[in-house]
Order: structure tokens, then sequence, then C-alpha cells
């Protein structure tokens, strides 16, 4: 696996106030190249694009990464209705007010992913693309919480134990160091092993915490992540907790609401799709990728990434970057 850190273009790092927030924001290249917004997944935060910035500035493009709201140190809002999908996505539209883009190519990993997705939706004037990784379009057919209970009965899932304000925030701020290396080690794809397929197989909800799932990761760290990696994260994360990050998760009945009847005719910009086929979020429906995707009526196909765990863009710079840029040349 090799390294992608291309550093003919400086990156650098401001704050940019956004939306009623303000958000660290790592940024490269021209600023009057065509812009490229990079949004992170959970638990993550712009650092998690370390390989593509120099990457995709040298190619030509003005490139935006910030650590979005509630984490690392941007704004942290104290209510969790402040982390809706209105506000994530208009975070990301009002970055293009403050640097003077009309719009912007939107790539996004993981909860990232599911940003990008709806701000095609919910801002079609300022998308001029989208890339999703890891987490393809998701149109719910019912609230989602509504789902997961009827899916997982009283076995655990962690988007339902995140539901409630203050076990999840409890269990992962204890010991932060911990929480990164199991998460970050476990959704790797050199841990993946398919799930069970029989829910009751899972453990019980009753009792069950989120970092129960990641006892057996090894003492040592993923080829693909530093020690100064893994210290750059504890860091944000010492620093924001996670009240912020989980409040995502928070938001997925209301963000139901909002986008219900908005038709998905409006993500009307070429879309694509990147991968890893040891990706817990999507091994499991390979085969249906392309059709879920497809319903945005301009979607231009995936690739998937031999090898790849959920943390795609990491593990596997050069395969990520060539792919994106793929993409990027069709624009």
């Amino acid at each position: 696996m090799g390294n992608t850190d291309h550093m003919s273009h400086e990156i650098t790092h401001r704050v940019i106030a956004t939306n009623g927030v303000n958000l660290q924001v790592t940024e490269s290249g021209d600023p009057k190249g065509p812009c490229v917004i990079l949004s992170h997944g959970f638990p993550e935060s712009a650092y998690s694009w370390r390989h593509q910035m120099g990457f995709l500035a040298d190619a030509g493009f003005h490139v935006l990464a910030p650590d979005q709201r509630g984490y690392g140190f941007s704004s942290s809002p104290k209510n969790v209705t402040d982390y809706g999908i209105e506000n994530l996505t208009g975070d990301l539209v009002g970055l293009l007010d403050a640097t003077g883009h009309d719009d912007a190519t939107f790539v996004g990993h993981d909860w990232g992913s599911l940003v990008v997705w709806e701000a095609g939706r919910l801002h079609p004037s300022r998308v001029n693309a989208i890339c999703g990784v890891s987490v393809p379009f998701t149109p719910w057919p019912m609230k989602p919480t509504e789902l997961f209970k009827m899916m997982f009965t009283d076995r655990f899932f962690y988007m339902l134990y995140f539901q409630e304000v203050g076990p999840a925030e409890s269990e992962l701020e204890a010991d932060i160091r911990i929480t990164m290396h199991q998460f970050l080690w476990a959704a790797s794809g050199a841990m993946y092993k398919p799930g069970p397929t029989d829910f009751s197989e899972l453990p019980p909800m009753e009792g069950s915490g989120f970092l129960d799932m990641f006892k057996d990761v090894p003492a040592h760290l993923p080829t693909w992540l530093t020690q100064d990696d893994l210290d750059h994260y504890v860091k944000q994360f010492t620093n924001s907790g996670f009240f912020g990050p989980v409040s995502w998760y928070r938001n997925l009945d209301a963000n139901y609401e909002v986008l219900k009847d908005i038709p998905i005719e409006r993500i009307s910009m070429p879309t694509f799709f990147i991968g890893g086929d040891k990706d817990a979020v999507i091994a499991p429906r390979l085969d249906t990728l392309d059709a879920v995707n497809g319903l945005t009526p301009n979607y231009k196909g995936s690739v998937i990434i031999p090898g790849a765990g959920h943390w795609t863009q990491q593990e596997m710079p050069d395969e990520f970057n060539a792919a994106l840029m793929g993409f990027l040349q069709t624009l």
C-alpha cells in the first residue's frame, strides 16, 4: 500500500464562520480552482483526508476539509437538534459562501457520505457532483429507529444505543485512546469478518456497550495508522468529547421527516460511489449498491477496492485517489 502525500501545495488550517458555527478547516490548493469539499465520518475529522489534500490540490482543485460541528476544535452546540441534516449540509454550503465558490464537488465518507448525498437534495444548485464513500445513498422507507427496532428487537444495535443522551458518551469518553484504537482497528479491512446473518445471535441491548464489539483487536496499530495519527485523533476527541458526534445519530428520525417529501430527482448532478470489499457497512450488500445509488438519476457507477475496510481513504489512499480522480476527470 502506497502513501500519497503530495507536498507541492501547502496545507493550511483556519477557522471559518458558517451557518452559526465556527469550523476548523483544513485547506489546500488554488482558491481560484474548482472546489472539492471533503466531509468526514464518525468518529473522525478532517484528518481522515490527510492523504487526499495534497493529491487533489496538485490536480488543480481548491480543497476544503472541515472538522464538522461537534468535532475536534470546531463549535460543539449543546442541543441534540443542532445536529440535524439541515445544519450539517448548511455548514458545508456556508463554506462555499465564505470562500467565494458557487458550487463544489462534495465527497463524503461514512456519516459524511449521508451528508453529501443529502446536500444534493437540499442544496442542488451548490453541488456540482457527489462521491459517496462507504455509505450508499440511503432513502429510508420509514423512521430509521422504528425500522431498527423491527429488525433487531431486543438485540444490540449501536445506532439505537446511541439514541439516549449519556450512556454512549460515558462509554466512549472513559478512555479515548482505547476507544479510538479499538474502533479504528476493528473496522479496518484486516479485521473484517462477516457478522451474524441471524440477529438473534447478537448480544442483548440491555447491558451491552458499543466497545464490546471490539475486544479482540491487537495491541499494536494497523499498518495504515501511525502513533502520530492516533495521537491526533485522541487530542481532537479529548477536546470535543462525543456528545456532538453521537448526536448526529440522534437526528436520524428528524432527518427522515425533513427529507421524506423532497424528491430524489433533485439529486440530478453526477454521483459516484467508492467502497471497500472488507467494509462491514457494505460487505453484506455489495450486489445491491449500484441499484440503491442508482436511484439518483445521474449515477456514474462505483469502484470497490479489494481489501479495503471501513476507513477507505486512509487504508488504501493510492487506490482511493485513483478511483476518485477517475470520477473527477469526467466532470
